[in-house]
Order: structure tokens, then sequence, then C-alpha cells
């Protein structure tokens, strides 16, 4: 577990394992409301050399970045209703890509990540400081 004191350690630390991922990577961002999980995104889509302006696609469900060293498919699943509804989107699809896929709020449907997810919890301490793991699976 890793103490994380601000937005920027949040990016950095999001940025820094960007560099081990590849195409086909899965990662799955759990947390509360304003835990940092689109900081990370932030960092991550930084990381694989994007310059994109990210921000969390709550409304539009998956925002795409393909300026970086990979593709970068990052999901929302906060609103999403059912199942269906996230494969209605394409799901199987993106993840035949050889692209990153991170996904906001993953544990809603966790049944529909594959099994090579990597799972990073990420829990707000206070509103600048937070912890961050990778979990070996949904807990």
């Amino acid at each position: 577990m890793t103490l994380l004191k601000s937005e920027i350690d949040t990016q950095n630390w999001g940025q820094d394992l960007a560099e081990s991922l590849t195409g086909g990577t899965v990662i799955a961002l759990c947390g509360n409301l304003g835990a940092g999980k689109t900081q990370m995104t932030k960092g991550i889509v930084r990381g694989l050399g994007s310059s994109a302006d990210v921000a969390s696609p709550t409304f539009t469900l998956v925002h795409e970045y393909m300026d970086g060293r990979l593709p970068v498919f990052h999901f929302d699943f906060y609103r999403m209703e059912s199942a269906g509804e996230v494969l209605s989107l394409g799901w199987d699809e993106y993840l035949d890509e050889k692209a990153v896929v991170i996904v906001e709020w993953a544990d809603r449907f966790a049944n529909l990540m594959p099994e090579h997810t990597r799972w990073i919890k990420i829990e707000a301490l206070t509103p600048d400081t937070r912890t961050v793991e990778e979990v070996h699976s949904h807990s």
C-alpha cells in the first residue's frame, strides 16, 4: 500500500504504472466518489505519452485517447444501470483491441472484467491524502 499526499502524487503513481503496461491490459479502478480514480487515469494516460485532456467519462461513458504509445479506452461504470448496457457499448470489442482499458467503478460490474484485470483500490483518507494498492482480485 502506498500513501499519496496530493493529486500530483496520484497522477505520478499512475504515470509510473503506465511504463509497465502493454496492449490488452485492463485496469479496474475502485474507490469512493472523489477517491482519485480520474487523477490516476490522468497519470496513466500521460505516462503512455498522450497529451489528451483527461476527464471522467461519467456522462459520455467512454473516452478514447489515441495519441500515446498505446490507445486508451477510459470507461466509467458509475451511471451504468446493467451489464447489458455495458455490453451494448461494444465492451467485448474494446477488450479485443491492443489497447489499455481503464474502468472507473469497475466493481459495479466485476463479472464483466476479464480474468487478467489489474484491480487498483484507491481510498481517500483526507481531502489531500489517499492510499493506493494493487489487489489480486475484486474484494
